[in-house]
């Protein structure tokens, strides 16, 4: 899978402004595949210009089209491609360090500071109320001008996104979720894992995701699961896609990349040391559902 930050901050022919982790960015997706797998370290959003896609979360399928904004928790997704237009957008990767500092310069005027509970999923819809518009508005001209604005004034226009959604009244589960990742220190391994396991990425990728070193991240995945990541990954993947097997009319293919495996032989041997039988074996034990 694609690193999207790093996918995006390369691309030699992406309109982007960039300060140090901040990133700002205005492309035409270059893509041609119909679908296509990245993850992010970084929370993000994007405000479609032109064209349509298709985000697939682990807990949801979100599509946008022009003038739709969308949030996306860090994490890992598989995008389904549309040619019909040109997919054109607006994305901005939100550090948790820039939420944290900003959500505390606000804490006073904000009700409810510290929110028991994330109230989002993997992603969720922004409405584009009247702060948000002229936000997007405006650095749409900061793109198409010839010269970049200073870092200082783009790390203010991320704030001022950040408190836009804080402060208005159309956005309370995207706030939530900014005023809860301002109180914790740092991204819960488990809730990671969890979200994400179903997706192709290394240890060290995940490792990334949950913003530990991998050393860390192995010692704190041990203490919270009572095993290895390694062994933790194949056991839920091919759980995983034992349900898909007797739940849904997806072929061996389909259900092996769905489940993290992108070679489909692996993915049978392992499955059949697991439970014994073969993939499409497995399946006839019960009727696919209705």
């Amino acid at each position: 899978m694609l690193n999207l930050f790093e996918s995006v901050r390369s691309h030699p022919s992406f309109n982007k402004l960039e300060i140090g982790d901040l990133l700002f960015a205005e492309y035409t997706c270059p893509v041609q595949e119909s679908k296509t797998g990245h993850w992010a370290h970084t929370d993000y959003l994007v405000h479609v210009i032109s064209g349509r896609k298709v985000w697939h979360t682990s807990d949801g399928s979100w599509a946008a089209e022009a003038g739709d904004t969308l949030f996306f928790r860090k994490g890992a997704a598989i995008i389904e491609q549309f040619f019909e237009v040109d997919f054109c957008l607006l994305m901005f990767f939100i550090p948790d360090g820039l939420i944290r500092s900003t959500v505390r310069e606000c804490a006073g005027s904000l009700a409810g500071n510290r929110p028991a509970a994330e109230t989002i999923k993997s992603a969720t819809r922004v409405e584009n109320d009247i702060a948000l518009s002229a936000f997007f508005q405006s650095m749409r001209t900061y793109f198409s001008g010839r010269e970049k604005p200073a870092e200082q004034l783009l790390r203010v226009k991320l704030k001022e996104l950040i408190v836009s959604i804080l402060t208005g009244r159309s956005n309370a589960g995207l706030a939530a979720y900014f005023q809860s990742v301002a109180w914790s220190e740092a991204p819960s391994v488990a809730e990671i894992m969890e979200n994400n396991f179903r997706f192709n990425l290394s240890l060290d990728e995940y490792a990334a995701l949950c913003h530990r070193s991998l050393s860390t991240f192995k010692r704190e995945f041990q203490e919270h699961f009572q095993e290895p990541p390694g062994k933790w990954l194949l056991r839920k993947r091919l759980d995983y896609a034992g349900a898909l097997l007797l739940g849904t009319g997806m072929n061996i293919t389909e259900i092996a990349f769905e489940s993290g495996f992108e070679d489909v032989s692996h993915f049978s041997r392992v499955f059949k040391e697991r439970f014994h039988v073969s993939p499409s074996n497995y399946r006839q034990a019960a009727p696919v559902a209705k």
